[in-house]
């Protein structure tokens, strides 16, 4: 900032540098998104979304797939908090070294509100794996599809946002199909417990509260993917280390992994690296287009995962699991809907209606002539 005095007159010319003059000369752009290194600020919008999408679904189907491969395993279902604690070792240190690569390092997100993520994190994803020692797997998967009611219930709440009726109903038949997919794991699951569903139940309540709390942390301080997996993860993993030490569950999971070192280690490392590059592009999806339509994408991939669980892996199947998962792609297909209302014009039953009655109107005209 310049200060300039005059002694004919008295006043102060103020001159403010422009925004690229003040930023650091490591960063291009304050909108710059970079995930595993590529720079998605220099594609268009669409391609944008292609990529994140891509990575997504590729990422988390391999994610998913590990993740009940992990869980199958003969005696590890115990040690689910075991899991996360070994992934989010990994995580901090795939984030680490991603932050190493890039050329600006500051920390700009306040260590207060990584402490709040890294909490949320830790409930999300350590009582979902401990889950699936209590569920089967498409039951987990799909209590996860309809993350997308407490993300909207966080959205009012967090940020203040109000939803149309599409996104309501989008929610209602969600919950539907929920209620219905449960009722027929606990026919026809031998293992079905009420527990899992308090636990996953959680998980998603802290899902939906950090979806928004990211969106809004990536959006004020504009903080890279990489600062928020490395900061948010290294917290976490302090706390469930923490936690398992306090509760005696560290000495049995360490002694059973270390029977079975590649079932259990090989396989979380995979598992952790490919959730890592997971969230990564999920983490992008949030900070250019937003925390619900991020949620309709994961969620979309979950209904893929499903298909795939019950292909590879053997369990009982009833068709009431096809129509209550139909309900929850509804749900689905109304939200992508809502965010795209302008592009898609979809006739309203209103102006259905109108037509309707139009043409009626028309046929008695023209038979009574």
């Amino acid at each position: 900032m310049d200060l300039k005095f005059t002694s004919s007159r008295k006043y102060i010319s103020i001159s403010v540098p422009s925004k690229s003059q003040t930023m650091s000369p490591h960063i291009k752009s304050v909108d710059d998104v970079v995930v595993l290194g590529m720079n998605l600020s220099k594609f268009s919008k669409p391609t944008q979304f292609f990529i994140c999408v891509s990575g997504v679904f590729m990422f988390y189907l391999i994610y998913g797939y590990l993740q009940e491969l992990i869980f199958s395993v003969e005696g590890f279902k115990p040690f689910g908090w075991y899991l996360t604690l070994v992934q989010f070792g990994f995580y901090s240190i795939f984030g680490l070294i991603e932050l190493q690569l890039i050329q600006d390092k500051r920390r700009r997100i306040p260590g207060k509100t990584y402490m709040i993520i890294a909490f949320l994190t830790v409930g999300t994803m350590g009582l979902s794996n401990t889950s699936l020692g209590y569920l089967n797997y498409p039951t987990q998967v799909i209590f996860k599809c309809c993350k997308l009611i407490p993300v909207m219930i966080g959205g009012v709440f967090i940020q203040g946002k109000r939803y149309n009726l599409v996104d309501v109903s989008a929610a209602l038949c969600m919950s539907l199909g929920l209620i219905w997919f449960t009722l027929a794991d606990s026919t026809v699951a031998p293992n079905f417990n009420l527990t899992g569903v308090v636990l996953i139940s959680l998980a998603l309540c802290a899902d939906a509260v950090i979806g928004n709390v990211q969106e809004k942390a990536m959006k004020l301080h504009n903080g890279s993917n990489s600062e928020m997996v490395l900061y948010s993860y290294s917290i976490g993993f302090v706390y469930i280390l923490f936690g398992l030490t306090c509760t005696s569950g560290l000495s049995p999971a360490v002694t059973f992994c270390s029977k079975h070192l590649v079932q259990t280690y090989g396989y979380a490392f995979l598992f952790s690296l490919t959730g890592y590059f997971g969230i990564s592009f999920v983490l992008a999806l949030i900070k250019i287009f937003g925390a619900l339509l991020a949620v309709t994408v994961t969620t979309g991939r979950k209904a893929m995962t499903i298909v795939l669980s019950f292909l590879f892996f053997a369990k009982p199947f009833t068709l009431q699991y096809v129509w209550s998962g139909l309900l929850v792609v509804l749900g689905i297909f109304l939200n992508v809907y809502s965010k795209n209302m302008d592009k898609i014009k979809l006739p309203s039953v209103h102006r259905l209606w109108k037509k309707t009655v139009e043409e009626r109107k028309t046929r008695t005209l023209s038979q009574t002539v």
